[in-house]
């Protein structure tokens, strides 16, 4: 038997941008412990804006099991909150609720900032450093500094070792900003992925007395990129049908749920979302073919082949719920008929 090391992760109720929290506890196994070996686990979720203090059990519901590389014998268990019965969702609990779909897929792009001293990575003491150019896909000390690029490549290596589908690093537009891409079949499963990748890279930080800053536009109203999480979709039909009337009916959709979307897609985006910066404004819907200030960026390959492949939602914000982001934009397209139903309604 081997005692190993569970590190139970959880979202707390914190709005309107919940905390990740975690807490270990040594168990037994005979090998590395399946989903299903492991048990319920409370705790005080009062101390989390979970429950109150006169009444203040909450219960860890294990639903993913990762490998921990970073802890001999460790195990990153992820947890939805349930109520003190262990069956019913908490209300915090986002997961629980969310529309799923493993032929729906996503892909985020998950930006954010080093902090370090209330500053970014690199800033001077005062003032700012030099404009921005140099620093997306940088390299150099002048670009990227001296730990960044050794935070991200150990953060990688982490990722795969735990068995996340991390598909990418780069250096973003602003200096002291970075960019990662997780890719999942499903709400869930891809959603669930940013979300441990985040408490890792959270939890590698605290050794290098490093902060992550997720707020989508950190340095305010200056000429300075803000940071989103922008979201690749496509469904089954997207992939082999698709089309072009399928397509415009698609957008119309995603037009007329503009605020459906804005509502879960991160708060503070108007700060982001103004126009500017390879953004669109908050307050309009748009598409366009390799547009980068468009709401919808849609790739040449996808007028290429047919309006066929996946779609760029450039709106999500780098501190949005990624579970709230890929169920409605699934809800949305689940409400556009496809070619056959329009010509079976006919």
């Amino acid at each position: 038997m081997t005692k190993y090391k569970l590190e139970y992760i959880w979202l707390d109720g914190y709005t309107p941008v919940p905390n990740l929290r975690g807490k270990t506890q040594i168990k037994e196994f005979d090998s590395f412990p399946s989903l299903e070996q492991l048990p319920l686990w409370g705790f005080d979720g009062s101390s989390t804006k979970q429950a109150e203090g006169s009444s203040s059990d909450c219960v860890l519901k294990p639903v993913r099991v990762f490998p921990d590389a970073a802890r001999t014998n460790g195990v990153l268990v992820l947890c939805e909150v349930m109520m003190p019965d262990g069956k019913t969702p908490h209300p915090s609990n986002t997961r629980a609720t969310i529309l799923d779909d493993e032929g729906a897929w996503f892909g985020f792009e998950q930006e954010y900032f080093f902090y370090k001293d209330g500053r970014p990575l690199g800033f001077p003491a005062s003032g700012y450093p030099a404009p921005q150019g140099p620093y997306y896909t940088g390299v150099g000390y002048k670009n990227v500094g001296d730990i960044a690029r050794q935070i991200v490549e150990e953060h990688l290596d982490l990722c795969l070792a735990a068995g996340i589908n991390h598909e990418g690093i780069n250096a973003e537009v602003a200096k002291g900003q970075w960019e990662f891409q997780i890719f999942g079949k499903g709400s869930k499963k891809a959603a669930d992925e940013i979300w441990m990748a985040r408490y890792l890279l959270l939890r590698l930080c605290e050794k290098y007395g490093v902060d992550i800053e997720f707020h989508c536009k950190p340095l305010g109203d200056t000429d300075w990129n803000g940071s989103g999480m922008h979201c690749n979709f496509s469904t089954k039909f997207m992939r082999e049908i698709g089309g072009k009337a399928y397509f415009e009916r698609l957008m119309a959709a995603f037009d007329a749920a503009r605020e459906d979307h804005i509502a879960v897609y991160g708060p503070d985006n108007h700060m982001r979302l103004t126009g500017k910066h390879e953004t669109a404004s908050i307050h309009t819907f748009s598409y366009g073919v390799a547009d980068r200030g468009a709401s919808i960026r849609v790739p040449h390959s996808f007028v290429n082949n047919g309006y066929k492949g996946y779609l760029e939602d450039r709106r999500p914000n780098s501190q949005g719920d990624p579970y709230q982001i890929a169920s409605q934009v699934l809800k949305t397209i689940s409400s556009v008929p496809t070619d056959s139903d329009v010509s079976a309604a006919a």
